[in-house]
């Protein structure tokens, strides 16, 4: 079982409703190369793989990973992946999760747009697949992927949301959301220019957040600048009708960059990381998603 298990690992595939994108659980391309603290996370007492969550009659494909025996309904979060979509990395936090309780959730949320695979660098990603994917369209497929868990033994009562670099973003904007308990967000942007497909960024959304944020942020991320953390700082304390926007709390680490939990690339670093994984659970435990 377990060659199977790990032809499965990198097998993993996705397809879009009209069968055009698949990506693998390896590494994506423009992310390369992959870094040796790369971490994996078995396969022992858990099960983890694709499943496709239906949306009308459109599939969403997603990664889930969920313990292997459990008593009773087990605590959702949801994982949002980098600008990469899911590959690996984001594939072995969900496993993570599984190994601590959580039945969660990866959605390929890109899946629409097209294979970010198929990029080779960051720039043509950002045009050709984040630009065409709306927030409306991924706040409504998180809440389809909620659906789903709520129907296969995941705990309604008990949801948290965490991402990285965009998936930090969606992060907050999911905060907003009244299934949300908690959300965890890795270095998202706060701030930004105003499209069509994102019309507002965190920074707009404190008075209307019903869960408490957590942000991890790296004091060294050229980026996100320390300024840009400020004026979320700032928005928090002006919606002070809002008792949940008062309770959001962040967590700048002095040295680290962006990306500092991506463990397979070279911007990762173990001290903020390790740090930032205990915050994490303790955020979700402290606010009830867990």
């Amino acid at each position: 079982m377990g060659k199977d298990i790990q032809n499965g690992r990198r097998n993993f595939m996705k397809t879009s409703a009209l069968g055009a994108t698949a990506i693998g659980v390896g590494f994506v391309a423009a992310s390369e190369p992959v870094m040796a603290a790369a971490i994996e996370t078995d396969f022992k007492g858990i099960k983890a793989g694709e499943q496709m969550i239906p949306i009308g009659s459109f599939q969403l494909p997603a990664y889930v990973s969920r313990p292997e025996k459990s008593k009773g309904s087990l605590p959702i979060v949801t994982v949002v992946s980098e600008i990469f979509g899911v590959h690996e990395y984001i594939a072995d936090v969900t496993r993570r999760f599984a190994k601590l309780g959580y039945l969660a959730i990866a959605p390929e949320f890109f899946t629409r747009a097209g294979d970010p695979n198929t990029y080779g660098t960051i720039a043509e990603i950002q045009q050709n697949i984040v630009a065409k994917t709306p927030d409306a369209q991924v706040l409504n497929d998180l809440q389809a992927a909620l659906v789903w868990a709520g129907k296969n033994d995941g705990d309604l009562k008990k949801v948290g949301v965490t991402g990285f670099c965009w998936g930090g973003r969606i992060t907050w904007l999911s905060a907003t959301l009244p299934q949300v308990r908690a959300g965890v967000a890795w270095y998202g942007r706060l701030i930004g220019e105003k499209t069509e497909n994102s019309p507002r960024h965190p920074v707009d959304i404190a008075a209307d957040l019903k869960a408490p944020a957590l942000g991890l942020y790296g004091a060294a991320d050229t980026g996100i600048s320390l300024e840009s953390i400020d004026q979320m700082r700032a928005a928090l304390a002006a919606a002070s009708k809002n008792p949940v926007a008062k309770a959001c709390q962040f967590e700048v680490y002095p040295d680290a960059p962006h990306a500092f939990h991506a463990d397979y690339r070279a911007t990762y670093r173990e001290g903020p990381a390790k740090d930032g994984w205990e915050k994490c659970i303790a955020w979700f435990k402290k606010n009830g998603a867990a």
